[in-house]
């Protein structure tokens, strides 16, 4: 069933009527179901009396994650990235991988990271989890899911291309760990260090994309062959995908710099604050000829 015709005219060609994705809605729907059968469950065990097992900003967290997933992953996001515009696999791409993920990291508290990542596997995340191997391993990811050859045959199979996208998030997963892990078993990097992170990470992508952007002739066969939406010709939706790419992942990264400087200089203003107070007041009573 096309879309309404005033919407068709919009978009240049008949967009996809509404197609349902029930695989999407059973996996988004077991990672919520499980959250909260551990957080009743297995949480009261590894939590001590008195505390609570997760905070509201957790809860909200993690269920904005899961939403993300779901509109990312359904329809739609989904069909029109399949089947029309390669810039709309890029949104995709970017949902899943700035704004899922560290959201359901976010959401996810110190005690259920240790039930779901077991002693060797723990031991894992851990060394993948720092500022080089996170790095190294999440731009290989990422450079091989937008290799030519892995996008058409992605595109031509349903299962390669949820195995892409699932290895896109785990690498996503680890790359975000320095960020915002929220186990002390792998710490966070310190705000210096996470800026320099954050920022580094923002340069990489900017090759993969330039390549996108700057190509004089379509990279991805599958895309040659398909209608465009938007009026878009297939080249125009290439390198409008690599300006999300760059411009997208960039903002987003660079905002979340901002976050962190904002916030290590309101901790370090708060630290320093009544210190100063202590300061001022030892130099008072000394000017009276007392001391504390």
């Amino acid at each position: 069933m096309p879309l309404v015709p005033s919407l068709t005219g919009a978009l240049g060609v008949a967009g996809p009527g509404w197609t349902p994705h029930p695989d999407v809605w059973l996996v988004c729907g077991m990672l919520a179901s499980a959250y909260a059968i551990a957080v009743v469950r297995v949480g009261p065990r590894f939590v001590t009396a008195g505390r609570a097992v997760v905070t509201r900003f957790q809860v909200t967290c993690f269920s904005l994650g899961v939403f993300a997933v779901l509109v990312s992953s359904d329809w739609p996001i989904h069909d029109v990235a399949e089947r029309y515009n390669y810039s709309v696999h890029m949104v995709q791409h970017l949902m899943f991988t700035m704004i899922a993920t560290p959201l359901l990291l976010l959401g996810t508290p110190a005690w259920l990271m240790r039930y779901v990542l077991p002693g060797r596997l723990l031991d894992i995340v851990r060394t993948c989890a720092r500022f080089i191997p996170a790095l190294l391993i999440f731009n290989v990811v990422l450079v091989l899911t937008h290799w030519p050859a892995m996008v058409n045959a992605s595109l031509e199979s349903g299962w390669v291309h949820f195995g892409m996208h699932l290895v896109l998030f785990l690498s996503s997963l680890v790359v975000w760990l320095p960020v915002v892990s929220p186990l002390p078993e792998v710490p966070r990097l310190q705000p210096v260090m996470r800026m320099l992170y954050l920022f580094t990470w923002s340069i990489v992508p900017t090759v993969p994309a330039s390549f996108l952007t700057f190509g004089s002739k379509p990279l991805y066969k599958f895309y040659v062959h398909v209608p465009h939406l938007f009026g878009l010709t297939t080249l125009a939706d290439q390198q409008l995908a690599g300006l999300i790419m760059k411009i997208g992942a960039g903002l987003l990264l660079w905002l979340v710099i901002a976050v962190v400087w904002f916030r290590w200089a309101a901790e370090e203003d708060r630290a320093n604050t009544p210190r100063h107070g202590l300061d001022e007041l030892d130099r008072e009573l000394a000017e009276m000829g007392l001391r504390r």
